[in-house]
């Protein structure tokens, strides 16, 4: 929602109704999820569809709020690559294909690499963490991710001392990727982090949601999740992973420099130029529900408000 107007109805998505955190990690104790059941899900709700994909849950890194539900989650994204409305990428991302898959990881490195799907599965043990989802429009959510910390990666590929920035490529299909063709961005859309954020425990190289496998629509089959900052800084459907000495100018720092900064973590004092960020929609929840007070790193400001001691926020936003 921007600025004061109403949610339009479009944007209207069921009541969450998947169990809190806590119910989640009793059902881990107790094997319910070992049986096979969908996290928290109703008979009545919508289940977790795709092929299972298990990790070990890791609270520490987790937040206790309740997860938002699947249907919003693989329902209401950005993906502009499927198009620029919401519901786009679900109806859209099925094209895409997804198998074979490789991502090349080169550069600033002594152990410049191509891996498969496998072999980025077997890196490291996956872990399921529930973090909050921020999105610079104003609106958030709960998201249950599976996945290791990115960490793992970069330091399997034996990162060089010039290696002070990590650039993230997304695949380019135009054929299936509709949105490409309306020339919104400079494709394929690029992201990239500081090597001291990109090594945060917090970053996550993500293949799951839910306990799946992604879909398409949220980043297949592989995707960065940076929870502290706005969710365009964690790149979907990754190809192409660059360690470099240099700054990377980012899709939409280039597309739109005045509104989109390299570093975009949630700072709810600094207002996009043409909304406020101070508060947020909750994806989910009722019409009349009010809106959240947005928090400065989206909550995380315990874990990673050091990497920034000195900087002004406001300019380096």
């Amino acid at each position: 929602m921007r600025g004061g107007n109403p949610i339009r109805p479009s944007e209207i998505t069921p009541e969450a109704v998947w169990q809190s955190r806590r119910q989640w990690l009793r059902q881990v104790a107790t094997g319910s999820l070992a049986l096979g059941l969908p996290w928290g899900a109703r008979a009545d709700e919508a289940a977790p569809e795709g092929p299972p994909l298990a990790g070990r849950p890791n609270p520490a890194l987790s937040v206790d709020e309740p997860p938002n539900a699947w249907s919003d989650i693989t329902t209401y994204n950005n993906f502009y690559e499927f198009g620029t409305g919401k519901a786009d990428p679900s109806l859209n991302a099925g094209r895409m294909r997804l198998e074979p898959w490789q991502v090349r990881i080169d550069g600033a490195l002594r152990r410049p690499v191509t891996l498969d799907m496998d072999a980025l599965l077997r890196l490291a043990p996956l872990e399921e963490r529930v973090y909050r989802l921020r999105c610079v429009e104003a609106w958030s959510m709960v998201i249950p991710w599976t996945g290791y910390s990115l960490s793992h990666l970069i330091k399997y590929v034996e990162p060089t001392a010039d290696a002070r920035y990590v650039v993230f490529t997304t695949d380019l299909q135009a054929e299936a990727m509709p949105g490409v063709r309306d020339g919104i961005l400079d494709w394929p859309y690029t992201e990239g982090l500081r090597m001291d954020e990109a090594m945060h425990p917090l970053t996550l190289l993500t293949f799951g949601v839910y306990g799946r496998r992604l879909p398409a629509q949220n980043g297949a089959p592989l995707r960065v999740v940076v929870p502290w900052k706005y969710g365009f800084k964690s790149a979907k459907s990754l190809v192409h992973i660059r360690l470099q000495a240099e700054a990377p100018v980012s899709s939409w720092m280039r597309a739109a420099p005045r509104e989109y900064g390299f570093y975009a973590n949630v700072n709810p004092d600094v207002p996009h130029p043409r909304w406020s960020q101070a508060t947020e929609r909750r994806i989910g929840q009722s019409l009349f529900a009010p809106r959240i007070p947005t928090l400065p790193f989206n909550g995380y400001a315990e874990q990673v408000a050091g990497l920034y001691q000195g900087m002004d926020l406001r300019r380096n936003f």
